[in-house]
């Protein structure tokens, strides 16, 4: 997305060129089958572990952290090693999303119409707010040492990446749109009106 609104905002004409379907097809598979690898290494690695402590994961999901933490054998190679998947799995996007805003940013900067670079700049903000939820929790969730491993506040990382995104995105992305907001004013001046005679 944040490419996307990269070409839009900054190389408007060259648009239908560089986001093609297979471009994005491109983009979408190195995306998917990145994330996909290192899945299924953390599984391969995790699934004949020697398991000696307590047979009860102490998370909700079957979470490779909260495994390894119930093995008995020796997990430092495998720690270092998925500390640089995970690694990877983070720089990547968030570099080309930093990278892509901080142009959209100069560009609209050196825009002369304040009103279109108003609409970039809200276009934009929106999808950053759920992008650094999203990666800010999943960071905290999977990029902290074993060492240092909490099974509860993994838990409370994992919700907020995985559900509180997908549930604020209608939200965020509704919120820039006039009607949606005049139907907000209209319930909430309805709401302090109603409470006002109530009293």
């Amino acid at each position: 997305m944040s490419y996307d609104r990269y070409v839009a905002i900054c190389k408007p004409l060259q648009y239908p060129v560089i986001m093609r379907n297979k471009n994005c097809y491109i983009m979408s598979v190195a995306a998917w089958f990145w994330s996909s690898v290192q899945a299924l290494t953390c599984s391969l690695y995790v699934l004949p572990l020697p398991y000696c402590k307590s047979n009860v994961i102490n998370h909700y999901m079957c979470d490779y952290p909260a495994l390894v933490q119930l093995s008995c054998s020796d997990n430092s190679a495998f720690n270092k090693a998925t500390y640089f998947g995970d690694f990877l799995v983070f720089l990547i996007p968030i570099s080309v999303i930093l990278a892509s805003y901080i142009a959209i940013l100069l560009q609209v900067l050196r825009a002369s119409s304040s009103e279109r670079s108003h609409k970039a700049l809200g276009t934009c903000l929106s999808h950053l707010c759920v992008v650094g939820l999203f990666y800010g929790t999943a960071i905290l969730a999977y990029m902290t040492p074993m060492s240092s491993y909490s099974a509860e506040r993994s838990m409370i990382n994992i919700v907020f990446y995985t559900m509180v995104p997908a549930m604020m995105n209608p939200f965020i992305y509704s919120l820039r749109n006039r009607d949606v907001l005049a139907a907000l004013r209209k319930l909430f001046t309805k709401y302090t009106w109603q409470k006002l005679f109530d009293k």
